[in-house]
């Protein structure tokens, strides 16, 4: 797969492209990209992705914060699993934010022969939203592509989103999350020296830095897979998220405790994925019930994984 910024991109073959942010490439998002996928396929063409980055709203709406499911490069891995050919990404500024929608498609055609877009139903492109459906086809016309609109797609009769997904994640429903994402939900960082609290109570943890804009589940312990991702082993876990209140501690942190494992792996990069709550966050009256609530956690997360 071709992963580059839409300004250095040259295609020449005909394209089926789709645009949206698919932020999390969730089920929905897999759904539409394997039938471009393979429509492009049939037709001997290309397929395509453009996406934004930043998030438009980080630019549209400031005051809300985005928290993101995905990065840039899980996006493109995901998308590069499921067959895409390429991901142009737009960056996204005021300019961009005023572009009329026959500039952004005259803009977008410069660099790629589009000879179908995909939309979604509600799908708005320019300045204000004023690319409508209606507006679109119009264009396509005009400027030789045909538009093909996408249907809503349900899983258990419910709209699948990226903000679906952001609600119960915010619950610590990390379930439905990855039912919804057809994958485990994870966060990756590289691991920081701590305040070496765990060590000291016999349950030493990795202190995993995440990009401060990266949707967290909600303060809580969880069953957790932690892979190394300089050496691809991977191990049981359990995560525990929040501001740590039994040691006054303010600031949330992420805190994986890898089972039978004792390596030095400050600066190395790992991936948690995330399987199954245990429980939200408590504050204990002293260390030795803190460390037997450790203890119970870390039997049942080993427990969990043996079964599942």
């Amino acid at each position: 797969m071709h992963f580059a910024e839409l300004a250095s991109v040259q295609y020449k073959t005909p394209t089926l492209l789709t645009i949206g942010k698919f932020d999390g490439v969730h089920q929905a998002h897999q759904h539409i990209l394997r039938r471009l996928v393979e429509r492009a396929r049939q037709l001997d063409c290309h397929s395509a992705v453009l996406t934004f980055d930043p998030h438009p709203d980080e630019i549209l709406r400031p005051e809300r914060e985005i928290r993101y499911l995905t990065t840039i490069n899980e996006r493109a891995a995901l998308m590069q699993d499921i067959g895409i050919d390429l991901l142009a990404v737009l960056p996204f500024n005021q300019a961009t934010s005023q572009l009329s929608p026959k500039a952004f498609l005259q803009l977008l055609l410069n660099h790629v022969p589009v000879r179908e877009l995909w939309v979604g139903p509600d799908f708005k492109l320019g300045h204000r939203g004023a690319g409508t459906m209606p507006v679109l086809q119009d264009l396509g016309q005009e400027l030789g592509f045909t538009i093909e609109p996408i249907p809503y797609w349900t899983l258990d009769d419910e709209i699948v989103s990226s903000t679906a997904i952001r609600t119960c994640l915010a619950a610590g429903d990390v379930q439905t999350a990855n039912h919804y994402l057809g994958r485990p939900f994870s966060l990756q960082g590289t691991v920081v020296p701590g305040d070496q609290r765990g060590r000291k109570i016999g349950f030493p943890t990795a202190n995993v830095q995440i990009a401060s804009n990266h949707m967290l589940p909600a303060d809580g312990v969880y069953v957790c897979k932690v892979q190394l991702l300089d050496d691809r082993r991977s191990f049981g876990a359990v995560t525990n998220i929040g501001v740590r209140p039994t040691f006054g501690v303010l600031g949330r942190a992420v805190e994986a405790h890898l089972f039978d494992f004792n390596e030095d792996i400050y600066g190395r990069p790992l991936r948690i994925s995330f399987l199954q709550h245990i429980r939200g966050e408590q504050k204990f009256a002293g260390i030795e019930q803190l460390v037997a609530q450790i203890g119970r956690d870390a039997q049942f997360a080993r427990e969990w994984l043996e079964q599942h």
